[in-house]
């Protein structure tokens, strides 16, 4: 695993699991929000947001954790390992409630400066609809990838604990280079 690309709803641990992974592998973890949101929560031009993405998906290793589906493909076709954590909607509703109060009024370490934690409809919404309108897509989509990439659906911290701990020392059978979790 040199480049792993990690989905999940909000508040599914795509961030925590990219710091853990990050440190497990000895690579650099890419929190596509940090490069995403501007000042204030300000959008990111679309074509500005893919010529970053295609910057950063040129290293040679990283742990990249984020949506962005307008960029999935893009991300995907450098990815040598692809991580889905498939959580309810109730565990991304009390994840983000938790870090909402964890963080309020300041901006969390995997956010760009300036933007404050916050909770607002369009992001409730926009959790709710997940499981209904992007999950089925993005399980579609990884079925496709399952040829050609290390594909892992996770579902719960149960399973995401499980593969932590499969990737023992260095995160790679020793004999074959592929992860220790296939």
């Amino acid at each position: 695993m040199k480049r792993v690309l990690i989905l999940g709803p909000s508040g599914s641990g795509k961030s925590t699991l990219g710091e853990r992974l990050g440190r497990i592998l000895g690579i650099p973890i890419i929190h596509l929000d940090k490069y995403y949101w501007k000042p204030n929560w300000a959008y990111t031009p679309e074509d500005e947001w893919r010529a970053k993405v295609k910057n950063l998906i040129t290293s040679d290793s990283w742990v990249m954790d984020g949506n962005y589906t307008s960029t999935l493909r893009l991300r995907a076709s450098a990815a040598d390992t692809i991580i889905f954590i498939d959580v309810p909607r109730r565990l991304s509703y009390l994840r983000i409630f938790s870090r909402f109060l964890r963080f309020r009024g300041r901006t969390r370490p995997d956010l760009s400066e300036d933007c404050p934690e916050k909770i607002d409809w369009d992001f409730i919404r926009w959790i709710w609809d997940y499981p209904r309108t992007r999950r089925p897509a993005i399980l579609r989509f990884l079925e496709k990838q399952k040829s050609m990439k290390n594909v892992f659906v996770l579902q719960g911290q149960r399973e995401v604990e499980a593969f932590l701990r499969s990737l023992g020392k260095n995160g790679d059978d020793q004999r074959t280079g592929e992860p220790s979790f296939l």
